[in-house]
C-alpha cells in the first residue's frame, strides 16, 4: 500500500468518529490550533521564507509570490478565520425537514458530513488551515495536497493542526497531508474514490483541468475569475470610482479581482476619463477597445479576443457597451460565472442584472472582492464554486454537508 493510499485510508477511518464528535470537542481543536499557530509563528514564517526563496529562484512572478507569502498580518488573519469557524453554528445534525406520514413513520432530513474531502491547491498556504478548520467543524476528514512551492509553509501549518486535533482527543489522521512533490502521487490521490468522497481544486485553470479530467470522485471547481463591473449611465460616479479601484487594486492576484470594466455609451464621454484616470494613477495598465481609445488615447488598444483574458495582475480591460442588454450578454459570453457587478441607482436595472447574469455571486454597488467565505460571514471557505451542483459560490460549512433521512417507526411494514 502506497503512502497516498495509507493517508487517504487513515483519513476515512478517522472521519467516521469525527462525524459524531460533539461540537465542543471540534471547537476545542480549532481553539488549540490557533494557540499553536501563534506559538509557532516564527517557525512558520521561517518556513515560508524558504518557500519564497525557492519560488523567486524558480522565476515566479510578483503575483504568485504575493499569493505564497505569509507575514504577521496574514498569520493573524489565519487565526481570525479559526475563531470565525469556531463561532459558527455546527451544521451537523441540523434537521432541515421533519414530518410524520399517515402510517406513523417519523421522517427527519438531517445534515451529515460528506465524509473525506480532498483538496489540491497552489501557492496559498492559508488554504491548508481554512480547509482543515472547515472539515473539522463539519465533521469531515480532509486530505491536503499543496504545491511544491508552498511545501514547507504548509507542512508547518498542518503540523499545528494535527497536533491540535490530537491534544483535543480527535484522531489527527482526520487531517492528512500528501507532502510529496511527485506528480504521480497527486494523480494517485485523484484515484482514491474508495476513501475520498469529494475533491476540490484551488488554483489556476491548468490545475482544475487536470483534476476534472483525472478524478474518479466528484469534483467541485471554479472555472476561473474573469470578473466584470458594469457602470450604468445613472451610476454615482464617485462611488463607482472607489468600487472599481477596490475591485481591481485591493489584491489583483485573487480570483475575485476585477478584470473587465464595462461603461454605458451614453455616459462614456463623462465617465471614462474619470474612471481611467483613477486606475492609471493607481498603477493599473489599461487595455481597451478603439472606441475607448478615442476618448482616452493613452490606453493600449486591443481586439475582442482580449476579453476572454484573466490577468490576476494590475491590468484591466475596458469596453463601452450600449446598455444593460449588451452588458449582460457580454458578461455571460466572456465571464467565468464567478463574480460580476453593476453600478447603478436604478433598482429595476439592479434586479434585472442580478437575475440575468449567470454568476455565482452578483454585486450591486459594491466590490467583487467580497466573494470570500470570511467576508460573507461563512468563517472561511474551502474554495469558490462556479458550478451549479451541489454548491455555488463560496464553499463554507453547510456546503461541506449533505443530508440523510432518519426514519423512525414502531414496527410498520410496507404493503
Amino acid at each position: 500500500m502506497s503512502d497516498v493510499v495509507k493517508i487517504a485510508a487513515a483519513a476515512k477511518e478517522a472521519s467516521v468518529k469525527l462525524a459524531s464528535a460533539p461540537t465542543d470537542v471540534k471547537n476545542a481543536v480549532l481553539s488549540r490550533a490557533k494557540e499553536l499557530i501563534k506559538e509557532n509563528e516564527a517557525k512558520i514564517l521561517a518556513a515560508n521564507a524558504r518557500d519564497i526563496e525557492k519560488a523567486k529562484a524558480g522565476g515566479r512572478n510578483a503575483a504568485f509570490i504575493d499569493r505564497l507569502a505569509l507575514n504577521e498580518n496574514r498569520i493573524d488573519q489565519i487565526c481570525e478565520g479559526l475563531d470565525a469557524v469556531r463561532a459558527l453554528p455546527d451544521p451537523v445534525g441540523e434537521v432541515t425537514e421533519h414530518y410524520t406520514l399517515k402510517n406513523g413513520l417519523d421522517v427527519k432530513k438531517v445534515r451529515a458530513p460528506l465524509g473525506v474531502i480532498g483538496i489540491i491547491f497552489e501557492a496559498r498556504p492559508n488554504v491548508a488551515v481554512d480547509a482543515a478548520a472547515l472539515c473539522i467543524k463539519s465533521g469531515n476528514g480532509v486530505v491536503l495536497r499543496g504545491s511544491r512551492d508552498s511545501s514547507e509553509s504548509v507542512g508547518a501549518l498542518v503540523e499545528c493542526m494535527r497536533r491540535a486535533a490530537g491534544e483535543a482527543g480527535v484522531d489527527p489522521d482526520c487531517i492528512g497531508l500528501i507532502g510529496s512533490e511527485s506528480r504521480e502521487d497527486a494523480a494517485e490521490m485523484l484515484r482514491q474514490d474508495k476513501y475520498i468522497d469529494i475533491v476540490i481544486p484551488r488554483g489556476g485553470n491548468a490545475l482544475k483541468k487536470v483534476v476534472l479530467e483525472n478524478a474518479t470522485m466528484p469534483v467541485i471547481a471554479s472555472a476561473g475569475g474573469n470578473c466584470h463591473i458594469y457602470v450604468a449611465s445613472d451610476a454615482d460616479i464617485a462611488m463607482a470610482v472607489q468600487v472599481v479601484l477596490n475591485a481591481k487594486t485591493n489584491r489583483p492576484s485573487t480570483c475575485n479581482a476585477l478584470e473587465t470594466l464595462l461603461v454605458e455609451r451614453s455616459a462614456a464621454g463623462k465617465f471614462i476619463p474619470v474612471l481611467l484616470d483613477a486606475l492609471k494613477n493607481a498603477g493599473v495598465e489599461i487595455r481597451a477597445t478603439a472606441e475607448v481609445k478615442a476618448i482616452y488615447p493613452s490606453v493600449i488598444e486591443v481586439g475582442e479576443e482580449e476579453f476572454s483574458s484573466e490577468y490576476d495582475d494590475m491590468i484591466i480591460k475596458v469596453k463601452i457597451v450600449s446598455g444593460l442588454d449588451e452588458a449582460i450578454a457580454h458578461i455571460n459570453k466572456y465571464g467565468t460565472n464567478h463574480s460580476d457587478g453593476i453600478m447603478t441607482t436604478d433598482p429595476a436595472k439592479a434586479e434585472r442584472f442580478s437575475k440575468e447574469v449567470d454568476s455565482g455571486a452578483v454585486y450591486i454597488n459594491t466590490s467583487t472582492r467580497f466573494t470570500d467565505g470570511f467576508e460573507l460571514g461563512l468563517g472561511a471557505e474551502m474554495g469558490i464554486s462556479t458550478q451549479k451542483l451541489h454548491v455555488r459560490g463560496p464553499i463554507g460549512l453547510k456546503e461541506l454537508t449533505s443530508v440523510k433521512y432518519v426514519v423512525t417507526g414502531s414496527g410498520q411494514l410496507r404493503k
